[in-house]
């Protein structure tokens, strides 16, 4: 009943190369844009569909009032009664579908912001993507320009070690040979 409860969420992985960083980023951005449009498109065909409505409940209302003169001219109260009660609900389902007209339309119109909103970062994200590759490469090149450069550095430090070791050898030749001469010439 309780098993992981307290287990910790897995978190996901993180790329390694900040530039599949970047491209999940875009994909991300790109399927949350795609679906901005796509509720955006189906507000415009509901709005589509509610104008049709207000004009279908404008004519019903103006047919009503034709109907309601005509029962009232006549003098048939039932008629009028019954008129007057369509004239109500008609005036209800007109104010209702306007008010879902205005909210579809704006919110459309706010989902098509979003999109474009989205739509200009995913366009700044690619540009710093495509910097960042460019630096990335640079980098790489510099990095390995670098470790050439200290390849050869520490290749003349060994030749310098060995200058000072053949100097060493050379200086402690130069001594024995004075001593071999001392002794020489102490033992004449």
């Amino acid at each position: 009943m309780f098993f992981g409860l307290w287990k910790r969420k897995k978190e996901r992985a993180r790329p390694a190369d900040p530039l599949v960083a970047f491209d999940e980023l875009l994909e991300n951005l790109d399927r949350q844009a795609a679906e901005l449009r796509k509720s955006a498109a189906t507000l415009l065909a509901l709005k589509g569909d509610l104008a049709r409505a207000v004009e279908r409940y404008s004519r019903r209302l103006d047919e009503l009032a034709s109907r309601h003169a005509t029962a009232a001219s006549r003098g048939d109260s039932k008629a009028v009664a019954v008129l007057t009660k369509d004239r109500t609900q008609a005036e209800a389902l007109l104010a209702t579908t306007r008010e879902s007209l205005e909210r579809a339309d704006s919110d459309g119109k706010l989902l098509l912001e979003a999109a474009a909103e989205l739509g200009d970062r995913v366009e700044e994200l690619r540009r710093e993507r495509e910097s960042a590759s460019a630096r990335l490469t640079l980098g790489g090149i510099v990095t390995d320009a670098l470790k050439e450069q200290v390849a050869r550095f520490e290749h003349a430090l060994v030749v310098d070690a060995a200058r000072d070791e053949v100097e060493r050898a050379h200086a402690l030749a130069e001594v024995y040979r004075e001593e071999r001469q001392v002794k020489v010439e102490t033992a004449d």
